[in-house]
């Protein structure tokens, strides 16, 4: 049985107005909503999509990026 991963999902606020929204480790998923409650629900989709879109195609979802935090210099 798989264990629960999650994805990172980046909300970027676009100066026209509403988000715009990709995951960083998964290449080509991009979505975005004119709220930030439409933007989530549009990345949710747009994740069981480009999950199923994988399986269907018989690849494995890999995330191999590696992420650390850096202070901000004084």
């Amino acid at each position: 049985m798989e264990s629960a991963r999650e994805v990172e999902f980046v909300f970027e606020p676009q100066d026209e107005g509403g988000y715009h929204v990709y995951a960083p480790e998964l290449p080509g998923l991009h979505t975005q909503g004119d709220t930030l409650e439409e933007a989530i629900e549009n990345a949710r989709e747009a994740l069981a999509l480009y999950v199923e879109g994988l399986r269907e195609d018989g690849r494995p979802l890999e995330m191999g990026i590696l992420r650390r935090t850096l202070p901000l210099p004084v």
